[in-house]
């Protein structure tokens, strides 16, 4: 994804699956505390469901939304780790798992270094 994009205009987007199928709409975005990079986006998959952890890298920003390269399954599949906390590292590594992602990223190698560091801090949150 641009990483040049001000995470919080993210907030509010339509999101969509590797088909062009809408899943939701962008409720958070989460940091990674290591680059300052968005990594995360919490997409709330519908009026009384539950928000479904996506991973920003290798998703894209179009002008209809954010498309998120998976199938809609998927993404409603994803762990649930509840919003408007920091993710920790065991849960970041069990959505790479679940999305299957490259855990030898920077991002990841970030996570296994820092200990009991929390990580995935939500974007214009103070720590």
């Amino acid at each position: 994804m641009q990483t040049d994009i001000d995470p919080r205009s993210l907030i509010g987007r339509k999101a969509f699956d590797r088909h062009g199928t809408k899943i939701g709409t962008v409720d958070e975005v989460y940091l990674d505390d290591a680059t300052g990079e968005p990594e995360w986006a919490a997409v709330r998959t519908g009026l009384f469901s539950r928000d479904a952890f996506v991973p920003l890298e290798p998703s894209e920003l179009a002008d209809e939304g954010l498309r998120i390269p998976f199938d809609r399954k998927l993404i409603k599949d994803a762990p649930d780790f509840g919003v408007g906390r920091h993710l920790s590292p065991e849960q970041e590594l069990q959505l790479y798992h679940h999305y299957r992602l490259d855990i030898s990223s920077p991002a990841s190698d970030a996570v296994s270094s820092a200990g009991d560091k929390d990580f995935g801090r939500i974007a214009g949150s103070e720590d």
